[in-house]
């Protein structure tokens, strides 16, 4: 097995090509299906296996149930997406990054030791950068009044009580070194990238308690700080005290950097990923296309059809109601 085809969000493919992979990338940043046709073209032929990573966008894949390869979904946002924990039934494989949510995601189509946990991670190139301080405490990312209300809220009231922090948006790379303690802000309690980028650059990290295997991989208190979700007079408290000495901040961040580089980067679930697809037994596929009838009567049909009716894309409508109908012929 060595030829993938990776639809969406191609997350640490570059690092697979390296350990033998032919990667055909098809990338979907807006609502459109993929059909087995257009993955055929694409590769040149059927590929081994075909992966989907989370882009955050709706179901895409038309038929995935009667695909002759390996299917593979890498769910992220099953925090916003509670249709993952549905639509990965109909794959062979499914990773999730939310630890906590991965009993949802049992019991059903899927058999539970296909299921895979696989935290965010760090690019490799996001590294420590030789830099002066300019920030006591910095947010960077997405504060909008409209797509992150609750974020924007907490963070206006923030700073008007701790007036240093600085909040801003752009290049992490660039950002995190430059302040003396990254705040993070999870505004629905997944544990996201930005905690992993973050130690990636050796940065002192102050970060919400938010479960999802967190304390599994990171040592608070050593390896980064935590605070109790929403809970502000503690952020301050701790935010505070850490500004107040240079000792504490200098190593956690040396501390948080050895763990990431230990194991947490895009090479290293690349690593994993690859020898866990190549673990698999040939008859996988073999399974749930026996199941496919069943798959496509108790599992996506409803699914389908609610999509179609909540859905504002008019083309996906129109999509997902065909494919309510029967599974599509491959081609």
């Amino acid at each position: 097995m060595n030829k993938v085809c990776w639809i969406g969000n191609s997350y640490f493919a570059n690092e697979m090509a390296p350990l033998g992979w032919e990667i055909t990338s098809i990338k979907r940043h807006v609502p459109e299906m993929v059909t087995w046709g257009e993955v055929m073209a694409r590769c040149g032929g059927a590929p081994d296996a075909v992966i989907l990573g989370d882009s955050s966008l709706p179901p895409i894949l038309a038929g995935i149930e009667a695909w002759p390869c390996l299917t593979v979904f890498h769910s992220v946002d099953s925090h916003i997406h509670s249709w993952h924990q549905i639509y990965a039934q109909a794959f062979d494989l499914c990773s999730v990054s939310l630890k906590d949510h991965l009993p949802s995601f049992r019991g059903h189509h899927l058999p539970d030791d296909r299921l895979k946990w696989l935290p965010p991670w760090a690019p490799d190139n996001m590294r420590p950068r030789d830099v002066e301080k300019e920030w006591d405490l910095l947010f960077a990312g997405t504060v909008n009044r409209e797509t992150t209300p609750i974020r924007h809220t907490f963070l206006k009231e923030l700073k008007r009580r701790f007036p240093t922090l600085h909040v801003t948006s752009g290049n992490f790379r660039e950002l995190f070194p430059k302040a003396r303690v990254v705040l993070n802000y999870c505004e629905r309690g997944d544990l996201n990238f930005r905690v992993f980028e973050a130690l990636g650059t050796g940065a002192c990290l102050l970060t919400p308690v938010v479960g999802h295997g967190q304390e599994e991989l990171f040592t608070p208190g050593e390896d980064l700080f935590t605070y109790p979700v929403d809970d502000m007079d503690a952020l301050i408290k701790q935010a505070q005290r850490l500004l107040a000495l240079d000792g504490p901040c200098d190593q956690a961040g040396k501390c948080g950097l050895a763990k990431i580089d230990a194991g947490h980067r895009a090479s290293h679930r690349a690593r994993e990923y690859s020898d866990w697809l190549r673990a698999q037994p040939a008859g996988v596929p073999g399974r749930r296309l026996a199941l496919a009838p069943e798959i496509h009567e108790g599992v996506l049909k409803l699914l389908y059809l609610h999509l179609a009716e909540n859905i504002p894309f008019h083309d996906l409508r129109k999509a997902y109601i065909r494919l309510s109908a029967t599974t599509p012929p491959l081609g």
